[in-house]
């Protein structure tokens, strides 16, 4: 068998299903049931410091 037939049945076989199975496995880790106050927490991380505005960097220092 040549080798690019070979390789190209092993892709339209068995890597489809390793790649749906790393898919899968990749979407269950994420939605776990632990995982939903890490999401948050770090989806907040933006508005953390959010009691002052920010300093304007571009802005002349004032005395």
């Amino acid at each position: 068998m040549e080798t690019y037939s070979f390789l190209r049945e092993l892709a339209d076989s068995w890597a489809l299903l390793v790649m749906f199975a790393v898919f899968i496995g990749i979407a269950l880790w994420a939605f776990r049931p632990g995982s939903r106050a890490v999401h948050e927490d770090t989806a907040n991380i933006p508005f953390r410091h959010d009691d002052k505005p920010a300093p304007d960097l571009g802005a002349p220092a004032e005395h």
